[in-house]
């Protein structure tokens, strides 16, 4: 299985007016359904389509023709979409709707040197990645050198459930939350080594936070291992998850876990000493 793209989400059907599309969205009346089908004529847009016609925007997004035009119109006078008179394809200036949310995550600035440095070391590929909802979301990403099938960047989003970031993440939630995802998610086998009953996961789940680290077996790419830690502020609350990651014919669950599980620990650590350093003494 090959894994690609900065988003991993499938297109959906927005709420739209009439004659516009479907009208299934939010019943709350602050809804603002343009803004929402705008956004998602920017995310039908990704590593697999970079390029659509009008027709395909609008099937994708489960819009109209004429509504996808407009949106498409507005999106190319704004600055955000080109087009060459048939196809349409994103701008470098999409880059801004996320970037001030990356650029005030001091976690980004913090953490990035530390990881160079574990590559440096380990010569393993190593990220660091925040939860949302259902998904981590890569925010700092530093790859080995050896190729390996997957194609990982800053704001891949991936299952929460099937990696080792995902899980410490996941373990670290306030109680109510922790038992809503485990009742609510749907747990598709990604892998045949995928990780599917509610149990299971319940149970990985709470023996991470026992033990302080998450590891995975190649339940999200076949041949691909993993190891996860937690990332705490200066409160102690955790904030995001830093892992490594591996190749199944070159390093052993074991080798994993006594030998690069110490040097990702030690990271972390160096890692929550800057952030604390940056975020100032506690107040008395």
């Amino acid at each position: 299985m090959t894994l690609s793209g900065p988003s991993t989400a499938r297109p959906r059907a927005v709420a739209g007016g009439a004659g516009d599309g479907p009208t299934d969205g939010p019943a709350n009346p602050d809804f603002v359904r343009s803004l929402a089908r705008g956004l998602d004529v920017i995310k039908a847009f990704g590593p697999e389509n970079p390029q659509m016609t009008l027709s395909e925007v609008a099937r994708a997004t489960g819009l109209t023709r004429a509504a996808a035009r407009r949106f498409l119109l507005t999106l190319a006078d704004l600055g955000y979409v080109r087009s060459d008179g048939r196809e349409f394809s994103l701008r470098p200036k999409v880059l801004e709707l996320g970037y001030a949310y990356l650029a005030g995550l001091s976690l980004n600035d913090v953490a990035a040197p530390h990881v160079e440095d574990l590559v440096a070391q380990t010569r393993e590929s190593s990220s660091v990645a925040v939860l949302d909802g259902e998904e981590i979301v890569y925010v700092v990403r530093v790859p080995t050198k050896r190729i390996m099938a997957a194609s990982i960047s800053v704001g891949t989003r991936f299952p929460a459930y099937a990696t080792s970031m995902g899980r410490v993440l996941l373990a670290h939630l306030p109680e109510d939350q922790f038992e809503d995802y485990v009742k609510n998610v749907c747990l598709a086998a990604i892998t045949k080594r995928t990780v599917t009953d509610p149990d299971r996961l319940r149970d990985l789940l709470r023996m991470v936070r026992a033990q302080g680290y998450a590891m995975t077996d190649q339940e999200l790419e076949e041949g691909l291992r993993s190891a996860a830690v937690p990332l705490r502020d200066a409160k102690g609350s955790v904030v995001a998850a830093l892992n490594i990651s591996t190749h199944a014919s070159r390093v052993t669950m074991e080798e994993l876990r006594r030998n690069l599980l110490p040097q990702l620990l030690a990271t972390a650590r160096l890692i929550e000493t800057d952030l604390a350093a940056r975020e100032g003494p506690k107040q008395a």
